[in-house]
């Protein structure tokens, strides 16, 4: 049975095996995998790269509003072979005939446009600009949130290295066990029981390493697509779970960190963007119950022929005032206005919601930080539980059963050790994020 157990552990405790060999794997540290993130490289992930071109979006929009305040020039040609019956004109006396032509017209004309005063035009540039520091920031909070999704899967990446190694060390110690088991049966001091227990706690050991490594290779997976990049990519990853990684630009200070937190959080000051594009959007809109003033010119050549045509012009000064459209206008600035409303509300909710993010996240890491203190010592109890009873074990004065029960709870030990420090990087994963600064990670 040993001989049987025994390669198919080895199998299990190479973790290649599981998944197709790269020559050259990719090196990825946590502070790599954040400025990626973040769009720091030239390969940012596609939630980034989209958030920049809804940027462009807005800011050709400014161009577009823009271009109501500026001349407006074309140029324009025709040619024409006409008859006219002067009677259908009116011309109805002696001596006119009932047709006249066909004769031929020609026209080349250059016109111009231009707007003296339009305040209406010119609020909604401003709207279209307040649209664009909308857009920047919400590209902020798009990269801020994808640094803390890049951050979140590459802390369950490593936790899973971690689970893969306590998974490597639980068969270890089985196979050991098991060696100890027979030789003990083969001295006469241990049941053949005793063996059975020991290859069935081997074969189980063997079962969770492979279910280890296959969600190691699952986070990867997760972590390539949060990063944007090929999930096939071979990824090997250099940070471990300790208590240094996931520091951040956060205070210590939880007034100081509410107040960093309402100054630099990119979702809030999107939220306030927006508000004041909102207003300005509504201000543009009432502005269009003022007069307009504009020129237009044109300058061309007109006749039968071109050789003949002779050059004429004409200039006008256009003035227009709203007065009624229905009340469409009136209708399209209440909506505005609710719209303005409706992002002061969100605001106002968002900065409790600040502040709500920050104390848990204080709070999760003040309890990450005194459940790591009893995991620690329950792993340093449970490693030397696990000696004495295979200590007694050895010296014939008790069953393998207590060894059995020892490796049980140092499993669930190193389980709970693996928690309590994937716990702790969350949180200070979770605070860089209320605070605004997960892009400071490292």
């Amino acid at each position: 049975m040993a001989s049987r157990l025994l390669p198919a552990l080895l199998l299990a405790l190479s973790a290649s095996a599981l998944r197709a060999q790269t020559p050259a794997p990719a090196r990825l540290s946590f502070a790599d995998a954040i400025r990626q993130a973040a769009g720091s490289t030239q390969s940012p992930p596609p939630v980034v790269e989209l958030a920049g071109l809804r940027t462009d979006e807005s800011r050709a929009r400014v161009t577009q509003a823009r271009s109501g305040l500026l001349p407006s020039i074309s140029l324009g040609g025709s040619w024409a072979n006409r008859t006219l019956n002067p009677k259908a004109l009116g011309f109805s006396f002696p001596g006119v005939p009932s047709l006249i032509g066909p004769f031929d017209v020609v026209d080349g004309r250059v016109q111009l446009q231009q707007t003296l005063f339009d305040f209406s035009n010119l609020k909604h540039v401003s709207a279209a600009k307040s649209q664009v520091t909308a857009s920047v920031a919400e590209g902020s909070a798009t990269m801020e949130a994808s640094a803390q999704n890049v951050a979140i899967a590459y802390a369950r990446s490593i936790r899973s290295v971690a689970v893969v190694a306590a998974r490597q060390a639980d068969s270890t110690l089985a196979a050991e066990l098991v060696k100890l088991a027979i030789a003990q049966q083969q001295a006469g001091v241990s049941a053949s029981i005793d063996v059975t227990r020991a290859k069935t706690q081997l074969a189980e050991s063997a079962g969770r390493l492979i279910l280890a490594t296959s969600q190691l290779e699952r986070n990867k997976i997760d972590l390539a697509r949060t990063l944007g990049i090929d999930p096939s990519t071979s990824i090997e990853l250099t940070d471990t779970l300790s208590e240094q990684l996931g520091a951040a630009d956060v205070p210590a200070d939880r007034n100081a960190a509410v107040t960093q937190a309402i100054a630099a959080r990119p979702d809030l000051a999107a939220e306030v963007a927006r508000g004041h594009a909102a207003r300005t959007a509504a201000s543009a809109i009432s502005a269009e119950r003022l007069p307009r003033l504009g020129v237009a010119a044109d300058y061309g050549l007109s006749g039968n022929q071109f050789p003949d045509a002779i050059s004429t012009r004409s200039v006008s000064v256009q003035v227009s005032l709203p007065v009624l459209d229905g009340w469409r206008r009136e209708g399209r600035l209440a909506e505005q206005r609710a719209v303005a409303q409706e992002f002061d509300v969100r605001v106002k909710d968002l900065r409790q919601q600040v502040a709500a993010d920050v104390d848990r996240a204080l709070l999760d890491l003040r309890s990450a930080a005194a459940q790591q203190m009893i995991t620690r010592e329950r792993l340093q109890l449970a490693t030397e539980e696990v000696s004495q009873a295979r200590q007694r074990f050895q010296a014939g004065v008790a069953g393998n059963i207590e060894v059995i029960n020892a490796q049980e709870d140092l499993v669930r030990a190193r389980e709970a050790d693996i928690d309590a420090r994937f716990g702790a990087l969350a949180a200070r994963i979770s605070l860089a994020g209320s605070v605004g600064t997960a892009r400071t990670l490292h």
